[in-house]
């Protein structure tokens, strides 16, 4: 007697503790990414988010390619109390499916694994889907977008850098894509070229322009002669620096120091820099 109620009571236990489990709601501080909802039943089990990664995309076969911006990494499992799990492809044709009504396409698709590219609310999104048996899967999510640029050169560093090699770049003044207007953002910057100027009164620059190579190289060489006119408007007009003092110059996309063939390569290519007349 007193072996089968342990048994009824091991059993109660077992039953009580699989409710619980199957009741479980989503890891902390966990929730689904605005572009996708889940499969019905899921729950969250594992996230990651992070302000700026870099992630590799499968493109083609042998081929991929790295995105920068704002991250998430968000892992599911279907709840126990499920009925019928579904299977991989099913998953991946749900999520595909999901990105082509929303004017997205499926840039890559094998066994267990799909990449995924949308516009949403302006921006360029990326999505990698990899399943697995278990009828789990995993979403890594990339909104493309430039890193916030938190640390700028100082004058200190700008007259070491021109004093080593008699010129330097100041990746600190952004621009809005094919446009010459400088960025809010980039008002630091321009104070420390000032900064340095005022602090070495005998120093004259060319303020030179640089382009990736996007475009037309016409177009590039008109963009980078404008970009560095802006910047020295901007330290005339703004900073009080004597115009004789400077001369812009561009480049174009003619004095790369990256490779023009990845985002991040192009990235440093877009550039301002100082060079001693």
């Amino acid at each position: 007697m007193k072996t089968t109620r342990l048994i009824v009571m091991s059993v109660v236990s077992l039953v009580v503790a699989g409710a619980i489990w199957a009741q479980q709601k989503d890891a902390a501080n966990c929730k689904d990414h605005p572009a996708f909802t889940r499969m019905p039943e899921y729950t969250i089990y594992s996230c990651q988010e992070k302000q700026f990664e870099a992630y590799s995309f499968v493109v083609g076969k042998g081929k991929n390619e790295s995105v920068e911006g704002q991250y998430w990494m968000i892992a599911y499992r279907p709840q126990p109390t499920l009925a019928s799990k579904p299977s991989e492809l099913q998953i991946q044709r749900n999520f595909e499916n999901a990105t082509k009504a929303q004017g997205g396409e499926v840039l890559w698709s094998e066994k267990g694994r799909s990449t995924l590219k949308l516009s949403r609310e302006g921006a360029e999104l990326w999505a990698e889907l990899r399943t697995d048996f278990t009828s789990g899967y995993r979403l890594f999510i990339v909104q493309k977008a430039g890193m916030a640029q938190d640390i700028v050169a100082d004058a200190t560093a700008l007259g070491s850098g021109l004093n080593a090699t008699g010129h330097v770049a100041v990746y600190g003044i952004t621009f809005d894509s094919g446009k010459a207007v400088i960025k809010p953002e980039s008002a630091q910057a321009i104070a420390e070229i000032a900064k340095l100027l005022t602090d070495t009164p005998p120093l004259k620059l060319y303020v030179v322009g640089h382009t990736d190579n996007q475009g037309s190289v016409e177009g590039n060489l008109t963009l980078s002669q404008q970009r560095a006119e802006a910047v020295l408007q901007a330290l005339v007009r703004d900073r009080g620096i004597a115009a004789g003092r400077l001369r812009a110059f561009g480049c174009g996309l003619f004095a790369p120091v990256a490779s023009n063939d990845t985002d991040e390569g192009r990235g440093k290519n877009r550039r301002v820099e100082l060079v001693k007349q």
